[in-house]
């Protein structure tokens, strides 16, 4: 089971996103909360796998609540991986997104999203495909990795990686899934996922979109570049 803990300021909204999800095989609500702030202490009570968060919430909106509960989790003296968190976003394309997937926000949908879409995407979060809709995400990040402030000595936080995991790194901000950049580097898809685990471990990412994210934002992948 998929522990799930719903954020959104809109009662009936969450109301519906919780009905929803209770109906779906393998998903478990184990809380909502209402605000940002509510939702940092909920996550640390509750110790949910997923979080789907709102993005844009009076008081602490869900960027520092993304920041916040995944610092949480990182001091916490537990074994337990910290939750993966979906963001939910009315526009794409969306500052408020893309500072979500820089502190380490898993990925994000719309809120037009349709039932099953909502249903697969969380159960894919919630079993580690830290990326979902690479090509939009990606799309996003292009749009505002050129108006943020650069990454400081990016070039060192490269230097720490090998050629290979550079390669996966760059092909994995393209938008590819592991399958695919297995297939054009002609290795296994337990070695990508290899590479990538290592790439986020040198680098202290939480998140595969984080990865992307730096990717951008160190210059190994170009915004407007082809998507492989």
């Amino acid at each position: 089971m998929t522990s799930v803990l719903v954020v959104d300021d809109q009662d009936l909204i969450r109301a519906g996103l919780v009905a929803l999800l209770r109906a779906a095989p393998g998903i478990e609500v184990v809380g909502e909360a209402a605000d940002g702030e509510s939702a940092v202490a909920c996550a640390a009570r509750l110790r949910p796998d997923v979080i789907l968060m709102d993005i844009r919430m009076p008081g602490m909106d869900g960027t520092v609540a993304t920041e916040r509960i995944l610092a949480d989790a990182a001091a916490a003296d537990s074994d337990a991986p910290p939750p993966r968190i979906l963001v939910l976003t009315t526009f794409d394309l969306d500052e408020y997104v893309y500072a979500a997937l820089r502190a380490g926000a898993s990925g994000f949908l719309l809120k037009d999203t349709g039932p099953q879409r909502l249903i697969d995407a969380v159960s894919a979060v919630g079993h580690g495909d830290l990326l979902f809709a690479p090509s939009v995400t990606r799309r996003l990040i292009e749009t505002y990795v050129s108006n943020a402030d650069p990454a400081p000595d990016p070039a060192t936080d490269l230097d720490l990686l090998t050629a290979r995991e550079c390669e996966v790194l760059r092909l994995t901000a393209r938008g590819l899934s592991n399958t695919e950049i297995a297939e054009q580097l002609y290795i296994g898809e337990a070695t990508v996922k290899t590479h990538l685990n290592r790439t986020m471990s040198k680098l202290n990412l939480d998140s595969r979109a984080q990865a992307v994210v730096l990717a951008y934002e160190t210059g190994l992948v170009v915004p407007g570049g082809p998507a492989a």
